[in-house]
């Protein structure tokens, strides 16, 4: 028997991924020991060069304390030597998500002891639904390194689901790299079916999508976001630029305008973003476009990336906005959305809402809005709240 740890870097589809590395060494009956492990794997993130950077920073720290270091995920499959020279005992182990576990458990061995399902370790369970893209946006590497759209079959999906349900966890992310995609076409589901379907698995307290692009917010989707229950008020709608002549360099399918058009039934939503900050030959007036964009959208929390060139893309040797200037933009931006944040915090005093606490002391309201709740709360319990006091950290609870 091995003794491993499993970390991931990146989104909630690569913290899907890592689950299923996680269970299938458990499977194989290995024992977890998160902190002196003989085996550490790492997913590992390239969205930008920071996150390889980073991915490589903590093999190369793993490499130090364990006898073996697997490095997976996007990272792995990051064409170019961004990974070269790392440790002997550090192995890249490339492929697709579906092949990944398999690769690292045979390459650890098995000890015949199969164990019972590896419960997940949050209160809130990450079920990818699809893997994939095939889109190609001029900036993303992601095609790149995780193939073509391809998604799970329903029954498979719900089946999880269940299994999560039943183990404890209050609230279910469906995941995926570009969920609006999913299609099930055999058994007749898309995402909106299957978002009404997942809704009404037994035990499923609370259901929200990772992210969603814009083109997929259709009429469909709206109608069972709004009448299936459990659904939380929460979407994640990536924007990346509001300039339509950025959008369009970036090989996006869409305009400003019709961002903010798929978004306005959906106004008393939180509604949260991706930002790609210093984009090639993005100037003052672009950027300008973009907070006003996300202003008139209602858009509360922003993740910002500032530009990144990535191999192999159509934009990968262009980065013609000097750092300083990203920067500067990146603040302000992150500026705007803790504003927002606070202005909509600030709605909810004196208000009751629902909150899942997911760690000590700290929970999300129903539409994903921070909270603190007191300590003697249990971990995983879903509380009754009223706000009483909007801090920098999120809404504190009477």
């Amino acid at each position: 028997m091995a003794t491993f740890s499993v970390r991931f870097l990146g989104c909630k589809v690569s913290h899907a991924d890592a689950q299923g590395l996680r269970e299938r060494l458990l499977a194989d009956g290995h024992s977890e020991r998160p902190e002196d492990a003989e085996i550490a794997v790492i997913n590992g993130c390239c969205v930008t060069n920071e996150a390889v950077a980073k991915s490589r920073q903590a093999a190369a720290r793993a490499a130090r304390t364990h006898r073996r270091v697997y490095v997976t995920g996007c990272a792995a499959n990051l064409a170019g030597d961004a990974l070269a020279t790392l440790p002997a005992n550090v192995s890249v182990i490339r492929g697709t998500p579906e092949q990944t576990p398999g690769l690292v458990a045979r390459d650890v061995g098995a000890i015949g002891c199969v164990q019972a399902d590896a419960r997940l370790d949050r209160v809130r369970a990450f079920v990818k639904v699809q893997d994939g893209c095939s889109f190609s946006c001029n900036f993303c590497v992601i095609p790149q390194v995780r193939g073509a759209s391809r998604s799970r079959r329903a029954d498979d999906v719900l089946r999880e689901i269940g299994r999560r349900a039943g183990q404890g966890h209050r609230e279910i992310v469906l995941t995926g790299i570009n969920l609006g995609c999913y299609r099930d076409r055999e058994s007749r589901y898309g995402l909106a079916r299957l978002v009404r379907e997942a809704g009404q698995v037994r035990g499923v307290e609370r259901l929200r999508l990772s992210s969603i692009e814009i083109n997929h917010v259709s009429e469909e989707l709206i109608a069972a976001l709004r009448e299936t229950p459990a659904v939380a008020k929460h979407l994640h709608v990536p924007l990346q630029s509001g300039d339509d002549g950025i959008l369009r360099a970036m090989g996006r399918r869409y305009s400003a305008g019709t961002y903010l058009r798929r978004l306005e039934p959906l106004r008393d939503f939180n509604l949260t973003t991706d930002v790609i900050v210093g984009f090639p030959d993005e100037d003052d007036t672009a950027f300008g476009r973009t907070l006003r964009v996300i202003e008139d959208a209602g858009i509360t929390k922003v993740h910002v990336f500032p530009y990144s060139p990535r191999p192999g893309t159509a934009t990968a040797a262009e980065d013609t906005v000097p750092p300083p200037v990203k920067k500067e933009r990146s603040a302000r931006l992150r500026a705007a959305s803790h504003e927002a944040c606070l202005a909509r915090w600030r709605e909810k005093l004196d208000r009751e809402d629902v909150v899942l606490v997911d760690r000590p002391g700290r929970g999300y309201g129903d539409d994903y809005s921070p909270w603190l709740v007191n300590e003697a709360e249990p971990v995983g319990a879903l509380v009754r709240v009223r706000g009483a006091a909007v801090t920098d950290n999120g809404i504190l609870a009477a």
